[in-house]
């Protein structure tokens, strides 16, 4: 009888539903519009015909830019929330914003604090922008400070309420909008000339739910505010002695654009992607309209959001998402290499140190199987001889440090009878997943071009083709490019309920490494010209990846912008639904982002003609753009 009425209990407090966050609750109504046109709701359902809407979006000085005072109306209506988008590094220029102190600040503090991760404007990687204001203590000639695609205005979004009032102001004054949360953006999605950016990275809100139901999910789970990033969601595990899957970048929104597209970490093997915790998602949609988003209702959003790609079908206020039983990593290190600058090293040296990767390699089926995770760097040291270094972190959840000791024995043994010397290190708490290591600090922006591929189970069971994946790897680190590799293997066994019925790219079922290749390329200064002969041959190392991996694909939130046959390689056999959802959900196209869903409908003009979002957003198949207003000073 006890049993029986704990069990009702369980069942009556899980069905409960969950109220929204304090922010939530704060909504437009179509009451507010009044006399403000400018924010009101969208329709789909009449939404006008693309041969009716303008060529491009609006830019400073084009003839439908909101005037000033219309701009001031906007910031009303956010409760004064509307910050002008001044890059960062202005301050190192003549102009308005020269500040000696604090471009010195930029140069020598800003990577041991936040000032990057808490600006309204910036993004971690600068050449998606147009890199057209970097940090310098000696502008060079011809360096200048230019807006480029740094969003003019941002809304500091911390009710829903302001988000619906950007989407609506987006979309009715037909501006180019963009989604920013903490900038860990490396192809320039949260940036784009003449844009509004909606920023959420102040949405903090969290709830343990011990008790929480939903489809046929019954177990506990959080409610997770859009803004929370990986290291404050450490605290929480350990309050309420749960895991919750979150990024290994301590300073990655744990459930913005890192979940939308899939979203992998050092639980990866055990209990799937992050697109996989999802059970419920709060959302406003390009309509304006605050919805949820779960197995029972805008289900067709609830596929796409997770895993679709970010800055696609909505901006993500919240989401609820599996709570796990405590889990701990535990790590250790292994590294090798040949010679070193300036040392002469013998051939039969470098071929044991390839024996030595294709050993890893073998023993990688050995990691995933155990629900482990690994993180591999290899690359050339120097370039005037052939001296390579690899060094990787082997990773195993719930286990003894003996336990990981005896797992990696029969790995080392092999490395050391093909002739290497190799350096170990003893288990430790796994760095990426360290719950003392709370602070959050540490991000500067950087200009580095790299492309991915999702390596699958099958390149490394097949003896033939496991050799010639062995071999696509090994000549582009020859050439000088440097690779990562990461081991996982989220399967949908492993993603369980709901995830095994998301739009998580098909490829990620089959993986068993995330596969990074980084090319070395100084990009800063590079001339269109240099640019495109120096990516075309990181393409090249690519199309050897791609070559042995026939149908695979690539992770979208680690990527090359100009990755070939994107909608494939992204999203796989969902990219017809995912397409027909956003047509849907977006007949206006207020959300674009560069290789998301839809995207192939616009083109960004720039006027060098490369791959950054510093130039008009026009749609395909339109006529010539205008070019005023564009290499705008601050």
């Amino acid at each position: 009888m006890q049993s029986l009425l704990v069990l009702t209990l369980f069942a009556l407090s899980a069905s409960v539903k969950c109220v929204n966050f304090a922010f939530e609750e704060e909504q437009l109504a179509d009451a507010e519009i009044g006399d403000f046109p400018a924010i009101a709701f969208g329709n789909s359902s009449v939404a006008a015909s693309l041969d009716d809407e303008p060529e491009c979006r609006e830019y400073p000085g084009s003839d439908g830019w909101p005037l000033e005072e219309e701009w001031s109306r906007l910031n009303q209506s956010l409760g004064g929330a509307l910050i002008k988008g001044v890059p960062p590094a202005a301050v190192c220029y003549d102009g308005p914003y020269r500040d000696a102190d604090a471009c010195m600040f930029l140069i020598r503090n800003s990577s041991m604090n936040r000032f990057y991760i808490d600006n309204p404007v910036t993004v971690l990687s600068e050449w998606g922008e147009g890199d057209t204001c970097h940090a310098t203590l000696q502008p060079q000639d011809g360096d200048n400070c230019t807006q480029g695609a740094f969003p003019v205005f941002v809304i500091n979004a911390t009710t829903t309420r302001q988000i619906q009032i950007g989407v609506n102001f987006a979309r009715n004054r037909n501006l180019r909008l963009v989604v920013k949360n903490t900038g860990h953006d490396f192809v320039g999605r949260a940036v784009g000339l003449g844009s509004l950016s909606i920023w959420t990275h102040y949405l903090k809100d969290f709830q343990y739910l011990p008790r929480y139901q939903v489809g046929e999910y019954r177990g506990k789970a959080g409610r997770v505010g859009a803004g929370i990033e990986s290291w404050e969601m450490f605290s929480q595990m350990d309050k309420y002695n749960a895991t919750f899957v979150v990024a290994g970048g301590y300073t990655v929104g744990a459930y913005g654009g890192w979940m939308a597209g899939g979203g992998h970490s050092a639980l990866a093997s055990k209990y799937g992607l992050g697109a996989d915790q999802v059970l419920s998602l709060q959302v406003v949609t390009a309509d304006g309209r605050f919805v949820t988003a779960d197995p029972n209702q805008n289900t067709d959003l609830f596929y796409a959001l997770r895993g679709g790609g970010g800055s696609t079908f909505g901006v993500v206020t919240s989401a609820t998402v599996k709570a796990h039983p405590y889990t701990t990593i535990l790590a250790t290190s292994i590294s090798f290499s040949t010679g070193g600058a300036n040392v002469s090293v013998d051939p039969g040296d470098i071929e044991n140190f390839w024996k030595g990767f294709d050993l890893y390699h073998e023993f990688g089926k050995k990691i995933v199987d155990n629900g482990g995770t690994a993180y591999s760097y290899m690359s050339r040291m120097t370039s005037s001889n052939d001296s390579y270094s690899f060094m990787t972190d082997v990773e195993l959840p719930n286990v003894s440090e003996e336990y990981l000791s005896a797992f990696v024995q029969p790995l080392l043994d092999d490395l050391r009878a093909a002739g290497l010397n190799v350096t170990t290190r003893a288990p430790y708490p796994a760095t990426n997943w360290l719950a003392s290591a709370r602070a959050g600090i540490g991000d500067t922006p950087g200009s580095s071009r790299f492309a991915s591929r999702l390596l699958p189970r099958a390149n490394f069971e097949d003896p033939d083709l496991f050799q010639a994946t062995q071999l696509a790897l090994r000549q582009s680190i020859e050439e000088g490019y440097r690779f990562h590799g990461i081991h996982l293997q989220p399967t949908e066994a492993v993603a369980g309920y709901p995830g095994a019925g998301n739009a998580v790219n098909p490829a990620f079922r089959k993986v068993i490494m995330h596969a990074d290749l980084f090319d070395n390329t100084a990009i800063r200064g590079l001339s269109p010209m240099a640019w495109k002969e120096t990516h075309a041959r990181l393409a090249g190392a690519m199309d050897r990846w791609r070559a042995v991996t026939p149908g695979a694909g690539a992770y979208i939130n680690e990527c090359d912008v100009e990755e070939p046959e994107w909608q494939q390689a992204f999203f796989g056999s969902n990219y017809e639904r995912l397409l027909e959802i956003k047509r849907a959900r977006d007949p206006w196209g207020v959300f674009y982002a560069p290789t998301t869903v839809g995207s192939e409908a616009w083109v960004v003009r720039t006027e060098d003609d490369m791959p950054t979002q510093n130039g008009l957003l026009c749609r395909v198949g339109s006529g010539k753009a205008k070019r005023d207003g564009m290499g705008m000073g601050v």
